[in-house]
């Protein structure tokens, strides 16, 4: 009898172990690649902690760790005054990567690395350059043959971070663009110009799929599609190519003096050699953890600041600069678990 006890006993141990926890999240598009790699990943670290990430959009995944049906939210924006006071509990933002947000587009034989600057984006998106041969992009693409081909601008039609990124930048590079379309993880396009796509999937399969598209997405989903990106005019008047060096130096400014919140935004800054559409993507936190699965979420932050940095480059993120991930570790202590 004591032998059946003490088997049953055992089984039940067992059976506790292989049970694993399982950390839900949702939000940005923006970062998914790298998300999926690095928490298949760490489950060969912990096979206790599974982790299910939906790729949802920045909006959405803000909505729902307000309303508290996720264990932690991923934005690419971060979560304004007006959000943090929604949340039931105090939020921290804990930047994980660096990425650029790129123009990509469809032409039947055009060169792989056009150049664009604001003005041009802002022409194409209001409806106001309708053709690729049109002066205004020929004058950046001298010597370029630029096709007869209607413009068909593609932007995100869910609450998104790229969104923002992308709409923050052109508010900074042209006083038209702010007063009109202005910037934010949604926005009023102009009505009857070009089409909608949901996640960074959507607007990459959209232009994709389209002669004379052209849209917004992270550089991984373009690398990813095999699909061209514009090389864009920074603030300094130089085009540059989106990569992880240019985004590195687009942040190196503000790292230096970087709030101790971490929100930031990087786009349009100084530079020859910045990027100018770049930004962080961060993890939502709630600073109040309880039991095991806080203590679980934890060690996976820890794990994605140290192990994790090293696998960001060969997905085309830039990894976070070595002086910002001590103050972000720092922040990360600061979460308790109970």
């Amino acid at each position: 009898m004591k032998l059946l006890l003490s088997l049953a006993v055992l089984f039940a141990a067992l059976q506790v172990h292989a049970d694993p926890i399982t950390i839900n999240g949702a939000g940005a598009t923006f970062p998914y690649p790298i998300y999926t790699k690095w928490f298949a990943e760490y489950n060969k670290v912990d096979p206790d902690a599974r982790v299910n990430y939906q790729s949802i959009g920045s909006g959405g995944g803000i909505k729902q760790l307000i309303e508290q049906t996720v264990d932690f939210g991923a934005s690419d924006a971060p979560m304004t005054d007006e959000e943090l006071a929604k949340a039931k509990t105090e939020v921290l933002h804990v930047p994980t990567v660096l990425g650029a947000v790129v123009i990509t587009y469809n032409l039947p034989n055009a060169p792989k690395d056009l150049n664009l600057d604001a003005s041009v984006i802002e022409g194409m998106y209001k409806g106001e350059i309708k053709k690729w041969n049109d002066p205004k992009i020929a004058a950046l693409n001298k010597g370029v043959t630029l096709p007869d081909l209607a413009v068909l601008p593609v932007y995100r039609s869910d609450g998104s971070g790229t969104t923002a990124i992308f709409t923050d930048y052109m508010s900074k590079a042209s006083a038209s663009w702010k007063s009109s379309i202005g910037a934010g993880k949604a926005v009023k396009w102009p009505s009857g110009v070009g089409i909608g796509g949901k996640g960074n999937e959507g607007v990459t399969g959209s232009v994709k799929g389209a002669s004379g598209g052209v849209g917004y997405v992270e550089l991984v989903f373009a690398e990813q599609n095999k699909m061209p990106v514009a090389s864009i005019k920074n603030k300094a008047g130089k085009f540059v190519k989106p990569s992880t060096d240019s985004v590195s130096a687009a942040a190196a400014g503000a790292v230096k003096s970087i709030p101790a919140d971490f929100r930031v935004s990087i786009t349009d800054a100084e530079g020859a050699k910045s990027y100018p559409i770049s930004g962080f993507t961060y993890l939502l936190i709630p600073k109040k953890l309880s039991g095991e699965k806080g203590k679980k979420i934890v060690a996976l932050l820890n794990w994605v600041l140290s192990t994790g940095q090293g696998m960001a480059a060969p997905l085309s993120y830039a990894p976070l600069p070595k002086a910002l991930v001590e103050k972000v570790q720092k922040k990360v202590k600061e979460i308790k678990t109970e």
